[in-house]
């Protein structure tokens, strides 16, 4: 099969292709299945997959700058084993209603990434960056991860400030040391996570589930948005006994 810019594949098993350094720019594929394939130095940018299938697959050093994924699956039949992505480019990706369960991001560049409505259960994000430098002095981050389940997710480090993750969920959560100062949460669910020495100053995260949040375990927390009833768990897990009027 004749692979290259803006191809237009629809219903294809590709699993037995070679996609090394391939430049597929613009190409299209919709309901294609990839299994056991290794990316590297793929160019998929501006490129779309619709619900396609990607099992067990590593792409690494790959060009995914304003790509985008629409209901695509990047787990195993078991469910337990998903996608590696490192040093991948994925600038103003989006992904919106993908199964991206147990996927690896590893030293990816992440900035003005779009998930939107994503299953990331049991997913790492590992030395990704979302931010951007402009100058020795401006530095400008940019992610939206809305509406997405991030439940058991390794997001240790995670640096996202100024960042949408509002009505994601982020059960039982690590998010040991995450920077997400100035980032809107509202309606998330931060139930059981790990967010030891994270930083949620002027952080928004009123209507969301905070139970079992210690301010005094995050690094900052000042203009932190609560609502009026969101401040009595908060004061209960420092060990206050709140009483109402």
């Amino acid at each position: 099969m004749s692979l290259a810019p803006e191809s237009r594949l629809h219903g294809e098993d590709l699993s037995q292709e070679r996609f090394a350094d391939l430049d597929l720019t613009g190409s299209s594929f919709e309901a294609c299945t990839f299994v056991d394939v290794r990316f590297a130095g793929t160019r998929f940018e501006a490129s779309r997959f619709m619900r396609c299938r990607f099992v067990r697959c590593h792409f690494a050093n790959v060009e995914f700058r304003d790509s985008h994924f629409v209901e695509c699956d990047f787990t195993d039949d078991a469910g337990h084993t998903g996608a590696h992505f490192s040093l991948s480019r994925m600038e103003q990706a989006r992904f919106e209603r993908c199964d991206l369960s147990f996927v690896r991001f590893e030293r990816c560049d992440l900035y003005c990434l779009r998930l939107t409505s994503c299953n990331l259960r049991g997913s790492a994000l590992v030395r990704v960056e979302f931010s951007r430098s402009f100058s020795r002095k401006i530095v400008k981050w940019a992610g939206w991860m809305t509406d997405c389940n991030f439940e058991f997710a390794n997001l240790n480090g995670l640096r996202l400030r100024e960042g949408d993750l509002r009505e994601s969920r982020f059960r039982e959560a690590v998010l040991h040391q995450a920077d997400l100062e100035d980032t809107d949460l509202r309606d998330a669910d931060l139930t059981r996570a790990s967010l030891d020495g994270a930083r949620l100053a002027r952080a928004d995260v009123r209507g969301a589930t905070i139970d079992g949040l210690n301010l005094q375990s995050l690094s900052s927390f000042e203009g932190l948005m609560i609502t009026g009833s969101q401040q009595f768990p908060l004061l209960s897990a420092m060990g206050l006994d709140v009483h109402p009027d």
